[in-house]
């Protein structure tokens, strides 16, 4: 004879729909977590494109990380040696604080499963060598201004113009 209980333990006997409907039924919230679209973000707590920043969105921006580059450098005791007080003038730098300021916004969002934190602290730390690649210390004594690569002068412009006429495939 057959046992008809044999995995029925956990059923109430009720007929099941589908699962959709009951997902439905749920009213959970309608965002989306991987979508990165939207621009009522607050400062700081997306990337920001720097060289596509709206001036009227500027002074919000550079404040916002002005303030977090001070917590941080206080908080972790960071030398000048490696963020200099004339940080904002040096545009590597501002790329890599600014991404390591993201990570810490998202590292302690109310969302965060909790291992936000310690995944930020391992960002920060490892962050160090491309801080000191960034910055080479060169402003010790008062800022001095980067030696920025340019592309003026370098490229002949008929030679290009031939060169990216072609796919080189090959």
């Amino acid at each position: 004879m057959k046992d008809e209980s044999v995995g029925r333990e956990y059923d109430d006997g009720s007929e099941w729909g589908p699962v959709e409907d009951l997902i439905a039924g749920l009213a959970l919230d309608p965002v989306d977590p991987l979508s990165r679209g939207g621009s009522d973000a607050a400062p700081g707590s997306r990337a920001v494109r720097w060289r596509d920043l709206p001036p009227e969105q500027a002074r919000v921006e550079w404040q916002t990380l002005r303030d977090w580059v001070e917590w941080v450098t206080t908080r972790f005791d960071v030398p000048v040696s490696l963020i200099p007080d004339c940080w904002w003038k040096h545009p590597a730098l501002v790329e890599e604080l600014s991404a390591l300021h993201v990570a810490w916004r998202t590292a302690y969002d109310k969302q965060d499963t909790g291992l936000g934190p310690v995944m930020w602290l391992e960002r920060w730390h490892n962050a160090k060598a491309r801080l000191r690649a960034a910055y080479t210390g060169s402003c010790n004594d008062g800022h001095k201004e980067p030696k920025r690569r340019t592309w003026d002068r370098t490229a002949d412009q008929g030679e290009w113009n031939a060169w990216a006429g072609d796919a080189h495939g090959d």
